[in-house]
């Protein structure tokens, strides 16, 4: 989820980041060991049973009645073959979150007709190729249904689960040229990401300027590139387990910087997170205090801030690399625990008192996508006895449907892949 955002611009100068190549940790987690966990399976679900609701999740948000199941329509085609949006349903735009969480879904399930059909779409109507436009080699973070774009901004998340997806698609299904060289599609957007020169424009309100979409002193992930007196990020997309796979197969000249972007996204969760209850705050400096501006409150737990412990979660299960994030789980499972493990709200305040919910974004009361994101929690878990109430709670909540199936559903999705052992390291063919 992400809320435009704009706040008093001014011209900021770049770091260098030249360094020598650092040797990598591998850590001791799926990256060296090549076993995930699979929570299901331990609870005592079949493989066969498994991967059924998976498939069936795809099978409804991908293919499923227009009116009240799928997010996802096929829209015609043109010269570079078959185009898919994803749609958020409540809101009627597309998304560039929702069009990457699309394809990365579809490359770990092995659809490849989806995913080339979501990128096409990417491209055609979402991809800014003018030079001379502030938001040049990036996306355009909203779009309506027909491509006309609702925002020249981009959303540093969604150009993240691009070049993931991108990555992994290169390695499952090599050999593509144009918009299907997947290797180059990635590198091209993960050099844009950390090295795109600013471009100042005119704009609305005075000039608007939009640089990298990496900061580099601490280097962390931005909201939004736009060049602003403040910076900030989001912790929600803070992705050190992408970072360390970057940082490996990623542009050479940046692998260092990818592997110190790890680092600090690592000692920031803790930061971030409240030290009682776990939660994250929507938007934070980058010291991990929330934004606290004139323009914006952040102090809340929020809808993007559903996505933070499954980001922690699952670096430790591909990485182990920081123990910190385990206590994180323990202690947000801890919390919802504590509000009901079946009848927790939405948003809440960061010491944890609850704030409601908003109608037409998620369900109310009690979200499926948040119940995913709590599950996936168990995968860095040391309370493998509470952990196992949430992984059933999650196998127990339907695929979400109607108004509120955008959100819920992809984040729904993508835990079921996580819990399931299905959310994999897609490594080069030997």
């Amino acid at each position: 989820m992400r809320k435009a955002v704009y706040l008093l611009v001014v011209l900021l100068g770049g770091l260098s980041i030249g360094r020598a190549q650092t040797v990598l940790d591998d850590g001791s987690g799926a990256w060296a060991t090549g076993k995930y966990r699979d929570l299901f399976k331990e609870d005592g679900h079949s493989e066969k049973q498994i991967r059924a609701k998976i498939d069936a999740a795809y099978q409804q948000l991908f293919h499923g009645d227009p009116q009240t199941q799928a997010v996802a329509f096929w829209a015609g085609s043109n010269a570079n073959g078959p185009l898919m949006y994803l749609t958020d349903w409540a809101n009627h735009d597309v998304r560039t979150e929702g069009m990457s969480y699309g394809m990365i879904i579809s490359v770990e399930l092995n659809h490849r007709k989806e995913f080339d059909a979501l990128w096409n779409w990417a491209m055609t109507y979402m991809y800014i190729g003018d030079p001379k436009a502030p938001s040049y080699d990036y996306f355009a973070w909203s779009c309506k249904t027909s491509g006309t774009h609702n925002s020249e901004g981009a959303a540093p998340d969604g150009e993240s689960y691009f070049a993931m997806a991108l990555l992994f698609a290169a390695n499952r299904w090599p050999g593509g040229d144009g918009i299907y060289d997947y290797h180059a599609e990635a590198e091209r957007l993960l050099t844009a990401m950390v090295h795109r020169e600013a471009i100042t424009a005119p704009g609305k309100y005075g000039p608007h300027g939009v640089g990298p979409e990496m900061h580099q002193d601490p280097p962390m992930i931005l909201f939004v590139p736009e060049i602003m007196l403040h910076p900030f990020t989001d912790p929600s997309y803070h992705l050190p387990g992408f970072y360390e796979l970057w940082a490996r197969w990623g542009p050479a000249e940046d692998r260092d910087f990818w592997e110190r972007a790890a680092e600090a996204s690592r000692a920031f969760f803790p930061r971030a997170a409240n030290a009682d209850t776990g939660l994250s705050p929507d938007y934070a400096n980058f010291d991990g205090t929330p934004v606290i501006s004139r323009f914006l409150q952040s102090n809340k737990f929020g809808y993007d801030a559903w996505r933070v412990e499954s980001n922690w979660s699952v670096d430790w299960s591909w990485w182990r690399k920081a123990p910190a994030e385990q206590t994180l789980s323990d202690r947000i499972q801890r919390f919802f625990t504590s509000q009901g493990i079946d009848s927790y709200g939405s948003v809440y305040t960061l010491d944890g008192k609850p704030l409601g919910s908003t109608p037409g974004l998620t369900n109310e009361g009690h979200p499926e996508g948040l119940v995913g994101t709590n599950a996936v929690a168990g995968l860095a878990a040391t309370d493998r006895v509470r952990a196992r109430l949430f992984t059933e709670a999650l196998w127990n909540t339907p695929i979400p449907s109607g108004q509120s199936r955008y959100y819920d559903g992809m984040l729904y999705l993508m835990s079921l892949m996580h819990a399931g052992g299905e959310f994999r390291i897609i490594g080069p063919k030997r």
